[in-house]
């Protein structure tokens, strides 16, 4: 986007997540005024970093950066230019052997023949050739899907995404190459798609275990390009944002404030009101301000509690609330300094601490975590993500010290006995720390301080409802056209003009994309542009 003759606009952006920020970056460079306004005296949400532990910089919410760096935002907005700089996680993602087995892990690294020799010497030929094959297919599709993410969730631009695809990117586990059989397999299980591959359930839980991060499991139809997206890591993996997670926010806040924006933290909208032909957003601290357009990137359900404060259809609203499913929560995280990295059986640390450390080695773990969290129960055993990132950026932890982000999943919002989750947070902690260990023995003696975070405290501290990171579930019937409802994925508010939706209650969802920022800001600029009179002819 750039400065046009559209007239300078009065933007309020409500929230300062990371789509957000984006949206009121493209506007500003654009020549509108913005002012961001956020409850938090933290900015960036769920992409932020703090310190935790002296001289600890500890993420909040995000630690790897992956869909990102697929979209141009950072190279549009030159954002190395206000500071943001990562490191590629290469090998991106690790999985141990079963413990005691005395096997080799595996090492996902960013070259494919790497990989495959690794998947060999512990899955064997077969399964490395399979893989070989895996990321010829899935690759160029999961470039596809990234243009899907990118742009607004239309029918058309879904087909756009995936019109003229070569034959060979088509054509699957048939070799055959039809429209039937590409939307078969992009529509398939995760789990089907594992099965239909490979042999080794170790590899298979791998994949399975990376593609579960979206949230759903394995099991759930159009899961598939969850997995198949683990064949994008071999052309950009996931990123480290030197400085933690936060180093996105401080990058955009930056480049907003070169352009005029402002940002007030610290002050929490009360409500959003329609007046006149204008809105008025309204604060904790008794501001009302004045706006043409206002962009939500708050929670969904947040941002119609908001709209109900200002008046607006309680009835349109309660029936979109009740079509609305969050879900049941999706895990829990402990953050934990250390005097040394994880020490894994088999490998050395430049091969497991710089990526997505995997410690599930079966798939029944993790299909048993997901049905106690269905029941409301805690899992039978914690399935584990480990990420230990001042391997890559010792800026984030004092010298001689580490750090490491334990990621679980899946853990309910709502327990079924009715306790509170205050009664488990240190036991499931201890539980989860000692998984670590059992796949990297003497771990749990090098974790010298810890900080917990629950489904219950992500609610409170990020605004996540529901302990959801991804605001809502992400299964195939709340994506693209259909997030979070089929009349609100245009990122409009039916009723409202002027408003429009941002975050990860939008189409693509959750992570850290910033696609939904972006397109919001496009639909505001396509909506100010002065509409063009056509004469008939005579």
């Amino acid at each position: 986007m750039s400065r046009g003759d559209l007239g300078a606009r009065r933007v309020v952006i409500v929230g300062s997540g990371h789509n957000a920020l984006v949206a009121a970056c493209y506007l500003a460079r654009a020549g509108h005024r913005v002012e961001v306004l956020e409850r938090d005296t933290v900015l960036g949400g769920a992409v932020s970093t703090v310190e935790r532990f002296p001289g600890h910089l500890v993420d909040r919410g995000s630690s790897a950066h992956i869909m990102i760096r697929h979209t141009g935002i950072i190279e549009e907005l030159e954002l190395a230019r206000f500071g943001l700089r990562y490191i590629d996680c290469d090998p991106w993602a690790f999985a141990p052997a079963p413990p005691g087995s005395g096997l080799p892990p595996i090492v996902f690294h960013r070259d494919v023949d790497r990989t495959c020799a690794s998947i060999t010497a512990a899955c064997g030929e077969r399964d490395a050739e399979a893989y070989r094959r895996f990321v010829t297919v899935w690759g160029p599709r999961s470039a596809r899907v990234m243009r899907a993410f990118s742009a607004t969730p239309t029918g058309g631009n879904l087909l756009k995404a995936f019109w003229g695809m070569d034959p060979r990117e088509a054509a699957g586990a048939t070799g055959r190459s039809s429209a039937g059989a590409l939307s078969r397999e992009m529509m398939q299980t995760g789990d089907a798609l594992l099965d239909s591959l490979f042999d080794s359930e170790r590899l298979k839980a791998a994949l399975a275990w990376f593609g579960a991060q979206s949230g759903p499991p394995m099991s759930e139809p159009g899961s598939a390009p969850m997995v198949g997206f683990a064949a994008l890591m071999h052309t950009l993996p996931p990123g480290r944002a030197v400085g933690g997670s936060g180093a996105l926010t401080t990058a955009l806040v930056a480049r907003l404030e070169s352009d005029g924006g402002i940002v007030s933290a610290g002050d929490a909208v009360t409500a959003i009101v329609r007046a006149g032909d204008r809105w008025e957003v309204r604060t904790t601290e008794e501001r009302n301000v004045e706006a043409d357009t206002v962009i939500a990137g708050t929670h969904i359900l947040t941002t119609l509690n908001l709209l109900e404060q200002g008046g607006f259809d309680a009835r349109v609203l309660a029936g979109w609330r009740r079509r609305i499913r969050v879900g049941p929560g999706i895990g829990m995280v402990v953050r934990a300094a250390l005097s040394d990295l994880p020490r894994y059986p088999g490998a050395e640390t430049a091969e497991s601490a710089h990526g997505l450390q995997l410690l599930v080695t079966d798939r029944r773990e993790l299909r048993r975590a997901h049905g106690a969290a269905l029941a409301g129960d805690l899992p039978p055993r914690p399935v584990v993500l480990a990420m230990s990132f001042s391997a890559l950026d010792p800026s984030i932890a004092p010298a001689g010290e580490h750090q490491v982000t334990l990621w679980s999943q899946w853990y309910p919002y709502d327990l079924a006995d009715g306790t509170a989750w205050s009664a488990h947070a240190d036991r499931e902690a201890d539980r989860i720390i000692a998984e670590v260990d059992a796949h990297a023995p003497g771990f749990a003696g090098t974790v010298t301080q810890r900080f917990v975070q629950t489904p219950a405290d992500l609610e409170r501290e990020m605004g996540l409802l529901g302990g959801n990171v991804m605001h809502v579930e992400m299964s195939i019937d709340q994506m693209f056209m259909w997030r979070p409802l089929p009349e609100l994925s245009g990122q409009r508010v039916p009723g409202a003009p002027g408003l429009y939706l941002t975050g990860a209650s939008t189409h693509p969802g959750g992570g850290v994309s910033g696609a939904s920022g972006r397109s919001a800001a496009r639909l505001v600029e396509h909506d100010l542009r002065p509409r063009r009179l056509f004469s008939l002819r005579r």
